[in-house]
């Protein structure tokens, strides 16, 4: 059935292009336009935040926006298998209250699953908040850096 459905609508392929040119060319604007991407009960999780349904999911883009300057995403790869797709992305943004003229880059992959209609009912995302986030920060920074460097001691 989900096949059927997928292959009427342009198939999986087609969901996942939808879907990173949405990421790639989102603004805060478009969150209004997450149902046309998530279903209604989609599950989101990353690093620091496991929620469920559409309003959730548009709470945590709309932290992401109001916390940082001109944060975008560049998907670098795709594999897609089935109703699913492995992502990987670089996350570019700039911190507001440290170093805000210095652009940040993290790295990370997506884990997602479409619906039949060719919506999205899981997005995990995966990536090192040590490494990619905690470090770029002023003071945890220093402290990470000092700690990674004893532990290779």
């Amino acid at each position: 059935m989900t096949e059927t459905l997928l292959s009427a609508s342009g198939g999986i392929e087609a969901a996942v292009q939808r879907t990173v040119q949405f990421f790639e060319r989102l603004q805060p604007a478009d969150l209004g336009q997450l149902g046309q991407h998530y279903g209604a009960d989609a599950v989101f999780k990353d690093p620091f935040n496991e929620v469920q349904g559409l309003p959730a999911i548009e709470g945590i883009f709309q932290h992401m926006f109001d916390s940082l300057h001109e944060p975008h995403f560049i998907v670098t790869q795709r594999v897609v298998q089935g109703a699913q797709c492995f992502l990987t992305w670089d996350f570019v943004f700039r911190f507001q209250r440290f170093s805000p003229d210095q652009w940040q880059t993290v790295r990370g992959a997506s884990h997602l699953v479409y619906d039949g209609q060719g919506l999205i009912t899981l997005h995990r995302d995966y990536w090192d908040a040590a490494e990619e986030l905690y470090e770029k920060l002023p003071v945890v920074g220093r402290l990470m850096r000092w700690l990674k460097q004893r532990a290779r001691e």
